[in-house]
């Protein structure tokens, strides 16, 4: 009887022991699946980290491969041009005076090749050419609010007689409305007898057939369209604008038909050119809004609108004008940060801005501008 007490304790011991043992390694699998969870955790953000820093990689390259095949398009562009324009030497009249530049138009736009002259109509204009400086303005008509005659006062009463000497400003009548072409004339050749008498200020007007299948954004919305319609525009119009004033002047300033011209503010900008110690600069800017008070080089301009009407569907002009900065400062596999960071450096601005915006109703219908520090 004993015995059997004593073997009972020992299978009851035995028991315990090996339930206590199955406990311990149940507990110990447990911790370890913990381990092994939280080690694969570790290892799947380590992946994810690698991945992100690899992306990050491929976008820059990527980048740049865009930047480095834009400069390609422009040079092999620049080689297309010269081949038209012998061709076109041959065709022309020996008595017309048509701006070479124009014939890149229709590298662009194939339903101008058929037309003979590319030139904008010179409504009022003697020519003048040899200056310094061409001021351009591009205008189109706003209903029943204009800032131009405004805008024109500034600019031509606040330069003194010798910087009008060797100076053009140029209004383009960018609009169709053969009404609004008349009230302009009519206002300029009222007001601003003597700039037009000298040949100091110019009107021309844009050819309605260079607009033609041009304005389509017919993938987007109706008011989404309209909107894409309006900047590819106004891309256009200053494109126009900048060939035309191209053969005219050494330097070319852009301007709208919403601004005022602060005092001496041309004297100011021809001091500030005349003491720019490198002549390395890629344009300047005398105002921060949008493409107000850009100067560029005359030699340059052919550059920029070749760039522009590359992707005047794409972006608005003064988007275009920091991404071929960007492109022209930028080298072949440069870290895309460091390029970001020299491009600030380089950038050349002038403070304070020398014009100032004060068009509310915008040329887009409906729109209205309330910025006016610039």
């Amino acid at each position: 009887m004993r015995t059997k007490q004593v073997n009972l304790l020992i299978t009851l011991v035995a028991v315990a022991l090996f339930s206590f043992s199955c406990f311990c390694i149940y507990r110990i699998t447990q911790t370890n699946n913990r381990l092994i969870n939280c080690r694969n955790h570790i290892l799947e953000f380590k992946e994810n980290m690698l991945h992100l820093r690899n992306k990050t990689e491929k976008n820059s390259q990527e980048m740049m491969k865009v930047l480095n095949r834009i400069k390609y398009e422009i040079t092999k562009r620049e080689n297309l041009s010269g081949n038209l324009v012998a061709q076109k030497a041959d065709i022309l009249n020996k008595n017309e005076t048509v701006s070479n530049t124009f014939e890149d138009l229709k590298f662009f736009f194939p339903h101008i090749r058929k037309e003979g002259r590319i030139y904008p109509d010179v409504i009022i204009g003697k020519g003048k050419t040899g200056v310094s400086f061409a001021l351009g303005i591009s205008t189109v008509n706003r209903g029943n609010y204009s800032y131009l005659k405004q805008t024109l006062t500034s600019v031509v009463s606040r330069m003194t007689l010798s910087e009008e000497k060797d100076s053009v400003v140029i209004v383009s009548v960018a609009d169709s409305n053969e009404d609004y072409l008349h009230s302009v004339v009519k206002m300029i050749t009222r007001k601003f007898k003597r700039q037009v008498r000298s040949g100091s200020l110019e009107v021309i007007s844009i050819p309605a057939f260079l607009y033609s299948s041009m304005l389509n954004a017919k993938h987007l919305a109706e008011a989404s369209q309209k909107l894409a319609s309006w900047r590819i525009k106004q891309v256009l119009d200053f494109c126009i604008l900048m060939l035309y004033a191209q053969p005219k002047a050494k330097y070319y300033l852009q301007l709208e038909d919403d601004i005022i011209a602060k005092e001496m503010y041309f004297t100011k900008i021809t001091d500030f050119v005349g003491n720019i110690s490198s002549n390395n600069w890629f344009f300047i800017e005398f105002s921060m809004l949008g493409f107000i008070g850009k100067l560029f080089r005359s030699e340059d301009l052919t550059h920029f609108v070749r760039f522009f009407l590359m992707f005047y569907k794409e972006k608005p002009i003064d988007w275009l004008l920091n991404d071929i900065f960007q492109v022209k400062v930028c080298d072949t596999g440069e870290d895309l940060g460091n390029c970001i960071k020299r491009k600030k450096q380089i950038r050349i601005r002038y403070k304070p801005s020398l014009f100032q915006h004060v068009g509310i109703h915008s040329s887009f219908p409906g729109k209205e501008r309330y910025e006016k520090k610039i």
